[in-house]
Order: structure tokens, then C-alpha cells, then sequence
């Protein structure tokens, strides 16, 4: 494996950005201390931190080096500050250009990655969900699956919003700051359940692994979101375990979501 820091000026964010990057690219040194390389081009997967998380999140708490061996998976991980992932009218940081657009490029030029849509995917856990789902039906194009663990759907929650209110996250303000203003958040390109809908109009359909724990409190979100793709007749996965808003259940949901992406790929191409 190999594991590199990267940072560089972006012009989505308007600063420096740093990202990590795993590369399957070496096996055990055999008894000869010979270490046999793969020279790519990878299948990748964009994966996003949740809220107060960094880039660092999933090295930590999760086995994803070893996932990505087994899997044969370039792994990209950015910074998202508390972004939602989301493009930022009022200082003008681009989020979800940066996730969609320019992180995209940027690393397939530093590294030997897969051009192709069908072996791009985007995940995340909670916020990095929200923004998981967000970007990768946005940007359809450029996106085949989408992997959304507990995902923060909140639209719903922060369109309600009236100011001075709060939860138990953060205040009104960081949520009309976050995801413009809350009476106009619904149906717009910030909401997932609208951009679904027009990705079955256009016929860019991303696929769906949808994924939460029983105990999470963020369980109802998703099964409304869960309930809401059926409805539509979108094509997703949910996935259900007992489980809480934890690494215990996001281990466990992304390696499961690893097997998917080998089904899903197999079914590409047969």
C-alpha cells in the first residue's frame, strides 16, 4: 500500500487543500524482499468525513487501507471542513465544485486513477453522506455510485427552520449560512430528494448504496429518504443492521458497500 498527504492551492476552496490518498500499489515483500507493484489505472472512491471530521477520520477508526488492497481501490480523502459539501454563496467557497468537479481532476492527473465514470464512486458518513448523495447526484456525470452512510438528510429539518431556533448541532445561523436561505432549500439543487427526481428525468442514474443503524438518530431520515427512492422507483440499496451513529457501524457498512461496488461493477459490464 501507499498512503500520501497531498496539498495544494484550490481554486474551488480559494486556500490551500489537503487530501489523503491510498494506493493499492504493492503487495508484501516476498521471501526475496521483491515487492510486486500494480501500475493502475484504479477504480476510486471519493470518501468524505461527517461533521467536525477531518481527512484523517477513516484511516483512524476503520480498517480502509486493508479494504482498499482487497478491493483493488484507490481511495481519496479530503478535507470538508463543517461544509456540508455544499457551495457557499456568502463566501464564495465552492464545496460542492470542489467534491464534484475540481478534486475529481486534480487527482487523476497527480495519479494513475481511472478515467471513466463507471470506475468513480463518491461516500461518506453523515455530513460526508449528505454530501455524498448530494454531489453524486449533482454531478451524475461524473459519479456511477454513490455510498451514503447515515446520512445527515436534514433538508427537510433545516427548511422548517425560523430564526433564533436551533437543534442540537448548531443554530439557524450556521444553517442559512450553510445551506442558503431555509424557504428556499426544498426542490433545489441543494436537496437530495429533487435531484434524484431529475436524475431518473435526465437518465443519469448514479447507484445507491443507503445505509444506517436501527439505534441511529439519524435512523427516520433515512428511511424517509429510503422510502421516498422507492417511491419514485429509483434504483438503491438500503441497507439495515442494528447499529448507532458510530465507526462500529460504518466499519461494517463499508465493507459491505466495497462487495456491492464489485457486484455492481460486474453487472456493468456483463
Amino acid at each position: 500500500m501507499a498512503l500520501l498527504s497531498c496539498e495544494y492551492y484550490s481554486q474551488s476552496r480559494r486556500s490551500q487543500q489537503t487530501f489523503n490518498v491510498i494506493l493499492p500499489m504493492e503487495s508484501m515483500p516476498d521471501m526475496d524482499g521483491k515487492v510486486a507493484y500494480s501500475a493502475g489505472p484504479f477504480k476510486t472512491l471519493y470518501l468524505l468525513h461527517g461533521y467536525s471530521g477531518s481527512r484523517n477520520d477513516w484511516l483512524r477508526n476503520s480498517l480502509v487501507e486493508t479494504w482498499a488492497r482487497e478491493h483493488q481501490y484507490a481511495i481519496v480523502m479530503p478535507d470538508g471542513a463543517n461544509s456540508f459539501y455544499l457551495d457557499n454563496e456568502d463566501t464564495g467557497e465552492r464545496y460542492g465544485a470542489f467534491i464534484g468537479e475540481e478534486l475529481v481532476r486534480v487527482s487523476r492527473e497527480m495519479f494513475p486513477l481511472s478515467l471513466t465514470r463507471e470506475d468513480t464512486a463518491l461516500a461518506g458518513l453523515s455530513m460526508g453522506g449528505f454530501g455524498a448523495l448530494r454531489n453524486g447526484l449533482y454531478y451524475s456525470n461524473v459519479f456511477s455510485s454513490v455510498i451514503a452512510l447515515s446520512s445527515a438528510l436534514i433538508t427537510d429539518e433545516v427548511a422548517a427552520m425560523k430564526p433564533g431556533e436551533s437543534n442540537a448541532i448548531a443554530p439557524y445561523t450556521y444553517y442559512r449560512h450553510t445551506f442558503g436561505p431555509p424557504e428556499k432549500l426544498l426542490d433545489s439543487v441543494r436537496d437530495p430528494k429533487h435531484l434524484a427526481r431529475h436524475c431518473l428525468m435526465k437518465g443519469s442514474v448514479p447507484q445507491i448504496f443507503l445505509a444506517c443503524g436501527k439505534e441511529d438518530f439519524l435512523y427516520q431520515k433515512n428511511l424517509d429518504f429510503h422510502s421516498y427512492l422507492k417511491r419514485i422507483g429509483y434504483p438503491h440499496t438500503w441497507w439495515v443492521r442494528s447499529g448507532a451513529h458510530d465507526f462500529n457501524f460504518w466499519s461494517k457498512a463499508l465493507q459491505a458497500a466495497f462487495y456491492w461496488l464489485g457486484e455492481e461493477t460486474s453487472s456493468k459490464e456483463s
